[in-house]
C-alpha cells in the first residue's frame, strides 16, 4: 500500500538515499547578494549531505532586489541549482530575455499572454532516468493583467506534460487566498504547490489530500535584518513620505529559506515536505 512507503522513509538502506524515492529542495526568493552568498556557501553542502536529485530556486530578485541579469543567471546555476523560476521582476533585465529565449534551465511565469520570450516550465531527467517537470505560475490577485492561472495549469497538464509523473509548482503570488486556491485546483494533479514572491516563510507545509505537497510560501533566501530584503531606511522613507527612492538591498542575517520534499519515485506522489531556514555565519 502507498502507505508503507511513507513508513520507509526513515527506513530506507541504512542511511543512504532509498532508490524509490525522489529528493528535492525548492527555495524561496533569493534576493541580491546576500541571497547569492547563501546559494555559493551553503547550496553544496545541502546538496551532499541530503542526497539532492533537483534544486529549484526563484531568482527574480538576485539582481540587487529586482530582477536577475545574464550573468547572475550562470552564476546560480554554477551553485547547483538545475532550475531557476521567476515573477513578476522577470522582465527588469533586458539581458535575460536571450537567457530565456536558449536556456531551458531558467523560466518565467507560464501565464504571461502570448507571445512571450521563454518557456513557463522545464522538464529535466535526472540520471535514474525520471522526468521531473517544474512550472511557474503568477498570480493575478494584487498582481498583473495576466493570463488565468488556473486555466494556463490546465492546458499545460492536458498538453505537454501528459504522462509526467512528478510535477513542481512555484506559485509566484501575493494573496495566500489565491496560493492555497490553486493547491486545491491542483491537488492529485501535481507533486507540489509551493509559494514565493511575499519573502516571508509560512509555517504551514503539508501534505494535501491525494498526496500533493503545500507551503504557502517558501520565504527569502537572503538578508532578513530587512523589510523583505530591503534596507529598513530605504523602506522606512517610502512608507513615511509617500515619494520613490532608490532601492537598497540590505545586508545583515543573510538565511537560506525553503523546503525539501520527498517524492514517490513511482507514482509521483508525495511523501514529505519540510521547511528550511538556515542561517549563513561569518
Amino acid at each position: 500500500m502507498f502507505q508503507d512507503l511513507i513508513k520507509k522513509l526513515s527506513i530506507n538502506n541504512h542511511g543512504k538515499p532509498d532508490p524509490n524515492q525522489i529528493r528535492l529542495f525548492m527555495l524561496g526568493d533569493v534576493y541580491a547578494k546576500p541571497g547569492r552568498r547563501c546559494l555559493a556557501e551553503l547550496l553544496p553542502g545541502l546538496r551532499k549531505s541530503k542526497s539532492l536529485d533537483l534544486v529549484v530556486a526563484n531568482s527574480e530578485n538576485a539582481a540587487g532586489g529586482l530582477g536577475l541579469s545574464a550573468k547572475l543567471a550562470e552564476d546560480i546555476l554554477g551553485y547547483g541549482v538545475d532550475v531557476i523560476t521567476t515573477g513578476n521582476h522577470v522582465w527588469k533585465k533586458k539581458d535575460l530575455v536571450g537567457v530565456l529565449k536558449t536556456e531551458p534551465r531558467v523560466i518565467r511565469p507560464l501565464n504571461y499572454p502570448s507571445p512571450a520570450p521563454g518557456c513557463g516550465y522545464a522538464i529535466r531527467t535526472l540520471p535514474c532516468r525520471s522526468r521531473i517537470a517544474v512550472v511557474n505560475l503568477e498570480g493575478r490577485v494584487y498582481g498583473g493583467d495576466l493570463d488565468c492561472p488556473f486555466k494556463a495549469m490546465d492546458r499545460l497538464l492536458d498538453g505537454p506534460l501528459a504522462g509526467i509523473k512528478t510535477i513542481l509548482v512555484d506559485f509566484h503570488a501575493e494573496a495566500t487566498s489565491e496560493k492555497k486556491a490553486m493547491a486545491y485546483h491542483l491537488k492529485g494533479r501535481v507533486s507540489a504547490l509551493v509559494g514565493t514572491h511575499t519573502h516571508v516563510q509560512t509555517a504551514d507545509q503539508r501534505i494535501l489530500d491525494e498526496h500533493t505537497a503545500y507551503m504557502t510560501d517558501l520565504g527569502m533566501t537572503g538578508p532578513h535584518d530587512s523589510v523583505i530584503g530591503m534596507d529598513p531606511e530605504t523602506a522606512l522613507y517610502r512608507f513615511k513620505t509617500a515619494r520613490p527612492n532608490n532601492m537598497k538591498a540590505a545586508t545583515k542575517d543573510p538565511r537560506l529559506q525553503g523546503a525539501f520534499i520527498t517524492i514517490d519515485k513511482k507514482s509521483g506522489k508525495a511523501l514529505k515536505i519540510e521547511r528550511l531556514d538556515l542561517a549563513l555565519r561569518g
